[in-house]
Formats: structure tokens, sequence, C-alpha cells
């Protein structure tokens, strides 16, 4: 089987794509911990909390919803315990599960740190983009999405903000 070499032009494109890809978790991260000593995985974590119902979440599903190995997700929860703003406990409809929910400081620390969070996400993607752009990045990321999440695992997550404002 022959491969198929990119073009000048699909090259451009992905060079592009492979760089935001690489520079926008930094510039994401690098806000959160200066303004909030946050990682933007941590923040993440604390954001979904939030919008569960009753601020809490099976770590499995926690761990599905951010994209996370158990592993990962455990030690990361672990940090966030030990700063008091996650807490975990035995899940009661199976107790060999274990949930995670948001404590109050937990909430209070996500009420403080989204309006520098939500700035920096308009900064560095959303104004950078004119409405037609903006509608076009969804378009494009929708495409990939079908490549990338085939049995739509993940489509909970970016699909739940779909519906008009």
């Amino acid at each position: 089987m022959e491969t198929r070499w990119l073009t000048r032009d699909e090259l451009a494109a992905w060079v592009r794509l492979y760089t935001v890809v690489e520079l926008l978790p930094n510039a994401l991260d690098s806000q959160l911990r200066r303004d909030a000593d946050l990682t933007n995985f941590e923040y993440y974590v604390l954001a979904m909390l939030s919008e569960a119902p009753r601020q809490t979440l099976r770590m499995t599903d926690l761990a599905a919803q951010t994209s996370a190995t158990l592993a990962r997700l455990s030690h990361v929860v672990k940090r966030l315990e030990a700063r008091g703003l996650v807490e975990r406990f035995p899940c009661p409809e199976d107790r060999r599960a274990t949930n995670a929910r948001l404590t109050d400081e937990g909430q209070r620390k996500i009420v403080e740190t989204a309006p520098g969070h939500v700035e920096n996400v308009r900064r560095n993607v959303i104004d950078a983009l004119t409405p037609e752009q903006l509608g076009q990045l969804r378009g494009i990321a929708d495409a990939l999405l079908e490549k990338l999440d085939p049995d739509a695992a993940m489509a909970p997550l970016y699909r739940r903000h779909d519906g008009s404002e």
C-alpha cells in the first residue's frame, strides 16, 4: 500500500492544528496556576463536579468525563482532597465504587476561578475568531470528533451546550 503523503496545503493545516493543540493547554494552565494555584486538569475536574447533580460523580464517570485513567484521576483527586476542595466516599448504590463530591470550599474555588479562566479562553480562542469562524471551528471539531470518538462516548460532554442560548 502506497503512503498518501500530505499535500502542501494539508501539511500547512496539520502543522497549525498541531501547534494550537500544543500551545493552548500551556496558555490555559499558566493562567490557572498563576491565578488559582490549579492546573488546567484540576480545574476541569472541579468544573465537572460543579456541573454534576449534587456536585457528585462516581470516580469512573468522572474519569470518563475528563478522559483520564482512573489512576491519573485518583492521584489528582487525592491532591484536591488534601486541599479541601473535593471529598471521596463510598457510593451508596454500589459499595465497590467510590464517589467524588465537590466541597463547599471547592465550590468557592470554582466560582472564584471561573471568571479568569473564561477571560483567558476568550482572549486565546473566542475573540480571535469571527462568528463565522466560530461556527466553522465547531463544524471542524464535530468532523474530527466523529473520527476520534466514533462511539460518541464523550458526546454528553461536548453536546450538552448545543442548545440555543
